[in-house]
């Protein structure tokens, strides 16, 4: 599905509703390149209803879901997500370079470096936050919602991608959102009109990775 026109109104009623799951499933892939038009609040409360269908041990919720649209919140969180791309990516700019460097990897690389330049620009910064428990964060109730949120956005036709970098910061951008420290955010979601597309994205064969009774070794997974 592409971006609807600027004159064209966004029905949120029934705008995904006729994606299948499967469909969704094979198909979600990271968008990273996003058009600075506004997207409706509406459409944000709706995919982030859809996260909340995520399951959580003892259906206790932990989630919370923070939108930043405001352009000064945006340049905010993208200054330093800046700065921690810039540091993470770093060693890996100069592979771009090598001819030996898989160009599959390449393309990521590519688009996430896009994505650390521009995020500034990406209309809704999604934020996933939830309670500690026991001392620790809930990721394993917390990212189940994440991908529903990305499966969302992906029949509604909104482009997105899942990061944590801006953990790098993350005290200091949770303080911000105005979270307390027992409610730190896992992940941030940057969302908009994607400007490419949709498509299945690049996977190794399953029966590479399924095993039957006991693991019998496999592919090694790829180096960051």
């Amino acid at each position: 599905m592409s971006a609807p026109r600027d004159d064209v109104e966004v029905d949120v009623a029934t705008i995904g509703e006729d994606v299948r799951l499967l469909e969704g499933m094979r198909t979600t892939r990271a968008i990273r390149r996003l058009r600075p038009d506004p997207v409706p609040r509406e459409l944000i409360r709706k995919v982030c209803e859809a996260a909340t269908y995520a399951p959580s041990g003892g259906n206790r919720q932990p989630w919370s879901f923070i939108a930043v649209t405001d352009a000064a919140g945006r340049a905010f969180v993208a200054e330093r997500y800046r700065r921690a791309a810039d540091d993470y990516f770093g060693v890996l700019r100069e592979k771009l370079a090598d001819p030996d460097f898989p160009e599959t990897r390449k393309r990521n690389l590519r688009s996430a470096l896009y994505l650390g330049d521009h995020l500034h620009e990406v209309p809704v910064h999604l934020f996933v936050a939830g309670w500690m428990r026991r001392g620790a964060p809930q990721v394993q109730a917390l990212f189940p919602a994440v991908q529903n949120l990305l499966l969302a956005c992906r029949a509604v036709g909104l482009g997105a991608s899942l990061t944590t970098l801006h953990r790098h910061f993350g005290a200091e951008i949770d303080a911000f959102l105005g979270l307390p420290p027992e409610r730190p955010t896992c992940a941030l979601l940057p969302v908009g009109w994607p400007l490419g597309r949709y498509g299945t994205p690049p996977r190794r064969p399953v029966d590479e990775v399924l095993h039957w009774d006991r693991f019998e070794g496999g592919v090694e997974t790829p180096g960051a």
